[in-house]
């Protein structure tokens, strides 16, 4: 197994630092035993930045951040500090002393938690909220003018109990790794970094079933999450064995020649915790679970259907003249047929935040103790006003699974394109402000 080594220097060396980084290779995609696991490295340089195509890891951490400095000159040398400590993290090294600088009261050395797990297969991949372009109204730093139209301001949907405590965020960062303390010790680097320029607003934990024969993740309903993903690769990076759909994520997720240049090869990531009523959708019988998700549950298969990728037939009726896949059904609802070829790529994973208590405020269920558990929807695509956006307007409205489900948090982020050795996160907006 692989240890973490090697130290971080001082921001000013930022070339040098993420220049190690970059002799690292990407992990295998056919199975891996445990030491392999723990030693397999995704790269972090590239068109595009890690975490977004990257096969599933089995765990993620997820933090949005609060812009606390007044000056921009502070975000962009944290940034440069973000971008030379996640190459480092990524590659299996630990984060050492940045060094005396204009911003950082972060203690001296990583905390030390990750030390000889190995990478993990770990991915940081950062985003930036509205609130770094506009903010109450305030051009904080500059960079009203830089805001892009597709980073709007969030809908109110239907049924939304958002959490202002646990939604938006000026920065956002995800970890992605296959062992949950390096995914933790990632995010935790970052917060000490930022020590007087931005602090942790909310953050989530999820993690992802693994499946040994590559088939897709379910989620804590037990159904299959992530079948009509439009692009390759399949959930968890192995091969799924079967015709999963495949078009070229240019169409689906990468912002092309609409973006400026910081966002050419960028994505937006939507992200929302969404709360299920599991001790309700336990009490619930197998065939009525299958009719609100539409798909059958222990095949994956859309009702009617043999195999989990086979084609829906939205058509398709009983001996009754009833749609075999009904009208509220949460796959047909979200189908790209139903919201004129509205696409998007889900990356999600389950929560369980144990247990909480409940009054009056999560309906429809109203009862003492529910476990505080569901999942953490993750989706990139090009642009969210004709991705989630247009799918789930419809979806919170006419959806049968949101008798179980709730959202409470969340946010969108635009996530730059791919950093090139020598290059810090979203290098090209600072140099055009």
């Amino acid at each position: 197994m692989g240890s973490r080594r090697g130290f971080l220097a001082a921001a000013g060396a930022l070339g040098a630092n993420i220049g190690l980084g970059g002799a690292t290779t990407s992990a295998e995609t056919g199975p891996v035993g445990e030491s392999c696991a723990a030693t397999a490295v995704e790269p972090f340089f590239g068109e595009h930045q890690s975490g977004i195509l990257t096969g599933l890891q089995s765990h993620s951490y997820f933090a949005a951040f609060d812009l606390m400095t007044t000056k921009l000159s502070d975000i962009e040398a944290l940034l440069r500090a973000w971008t030379s400590a996640a190459a480092q993290m990524t590659a299996g090294n630990v984060v050492a002393s940045l060094g005396k600088d204009t911003y950082s009261s972060a203690p001296a050395s990583d905390s030390g938690e990750a030390l000889d797990l190995g990478p993990a297969r770990l991915t940081l991949t950062f985003g930036f909220g509205a609130g770094l372009f506009v903010k109450d109204g305030k051009d904080r730093y500059g960079l009203a003018a830089q805001r892009l139209a597709a980073l709007v301001d969030m809908p109110a949907f239907n049924g939304d109990q958002l959490v202002p405590e646990h939604t938006g965020g000026d920065l956002s960062v995800q970890a992605c790794a296959n062992d949950p303390q390096v995914a933790f010790h990632a995010v935790r680097q970052l917060a000490r970094l930022a020590a007087g320029v931005a602090q942790i607003r909310w953050a989530q934990a999820g993690f992802s079933s693994d499946s040994a024969s590559g088939e897709t993740p379910r989620n804590l309903m037990g159904f299959k999450d992530g079948t009509q993903n439009p692009v390759a690769p399949p959930p968890n990076g192995r091969s799924a064995g079967s015709t999963r759909p495949a078009l070229s994520p240019n169409e689906v997720i990468f912002v092309g020649e609409e973006g400026p240049a910081w966002m050419k090869g960028g994505s937006y990531v939507m992200v929302r915790r969404i709360r299920i009523a599991l001790e309700h959708w336990d009490r619930s019988d197998v065939d009525f679970q299958e009719q609100v998700i539409g798909r059958h549950k222990r095949s994956g298969a859309p009702l009617g259907g043999r195999d989990e990728f086979d084609p829906a037939d939205f058509q398709a009726t009983d001996k009754d003249g009833n749609l075999i896949i009904p009208e509220n059904a949460h796959m047909r609802l979200g189908a790209a047929a139903h919201n004129d070829g509205a696409l998007i790529l889900r990356r999600s994973y389950s929560y369980n935040d144990g247990l909480s208590f409940i009054a009056e405020r999560w309906p429809p269920w109203r009862q003492g103790m529910l476990y505080d558990a569901g999942l953490f929807f993750i989706a990139y695509q090009r642009d969210p006003r004709t991705g989630f956006i247009k799918i789930y307007d419809r979806m919170s409205k006419l959806d049968a699974l949101a008798q179980f489900t709730t959202h409470i948090g969340g946010g969108l982020f635009a996530c730059p394109r791919g950093i090139k050795q020598g290059e810090f996160i979203g290098q090209d907006l600072f140099q055009r402000a």
